[in-house]
């Protein structure tokens, strides 16, 4: 854990590991595993669930994706995740800079699979075809609730957007992934019919966890899902063909390389 802290801190880069104060932080990087936070570490936006702060951020770096690229190599990962914060302040929300990433990622670690866990970009098909273009193994975006809770939880965002997104990226081929979160007053038969949506648009890969408050001033907890529930919510999801890793501490990138694995299977 130590020697991929002094490799953060060295690079200079952000992660969403700590940005989003992620409860396997400890677990993930004693395996060497971490998610980089692209584009700086102030998003545009205020979702009420997320621990990333926000503000005015600066300029996009442009030696960015070839510091990534240094430090995935560096640490000689597998499997590798790439997030951003929300870029609206940008004119392709900060596309040609996630192309870029991935291109120099790719440059640096040829044999590593890259999962791009992306914002919606607005709804821009011609920004998302910028970084589909690239050409990640796995390009992922969170719906992160139910439809009913949406304005709640993201009210910059958009349930029908999100899925736009996803639907979009399957009909350019290759795999397809989202997650979203349990405990913030949702049933599980919108939970379930949440799953249907995914997979309708072409997802196969979902993740769902327990919401846990990241600070005061978020979204208290609603209600804890019990380790029996999160089972019952795997099955739903696998009974409808898609992959799910579900558990009180699963998080979008957490373990992302067993669920890959378990898809490929």
């Amino acid at each position: 854990m130590f020697a991929v802290r002094r490799l953060v801190r060295r690079s200079g880069l952000a992660t969403v590991c700590e940005s989003a104060s992620c409860p396997n932080i400890a677990e993930c990087w004693s395996r060497g595993f971490l998610t980089v936070m692209i584009l700086g570490d102030l998003c545009t936006r205020g979702c009420r669930f997320c621990g990333v702060s926000r503000g005015i951020p600066s300029s996009p770096d442009p030696g960015e994706p070839e510091r990534v690229g240094a430090l995935l190599a560096a640490l000689s990962l597998r499997y590798v995740v790439l997030t951003s914060v929300d870029r609206d302040d940008l004119d392709d929300g900060g596309a040609r800079h996630w192309a870029a990433t991935i291109r120099a990622v790719r440059a640096a670690c040829p044999s590593v699979v890259i999962e791009g866990l992306i914002p919606d970009f607005k709804g821009s098909t011609t920004a998302l075809d910028i970084v589909v273009d690239a050409r990640s193994d796995v390009l992922a975006h969170n719906v992160e609730t139910v439809a009913k809770l949406q304005a709640a939880v993201r009210p910059q965002a958009d349930y029908r957007r999100s899925l736009g997104v996803l639907g979009h990226a399957a009909g350019r081929g290759g795999l397809t992934k989202s997650g979203f979160m349990v405990g913030l007053g949702e049933t599980m038969t919108e939970v379930i019919d949440t799953m249907h949506d995914l997979a309708g648009v072409g997802v196969s890969l979902v993740t769902v966890g327990q919401y846990l408050q990241p600070a005061h001033d978020r979204l208290p907890v609603a209600r804890y899902w019990s380790p029996a529930e999160f089972d019952d919510i795997r099955k739903a999801g696998t009974s409808i063909g898609l992959d799910v890793q579900a558990g009180p501490l699963v998080r979008s990138s957490y373990r992302a390389d067993a669920l890959v694995r378990g898809s490929a299977a």
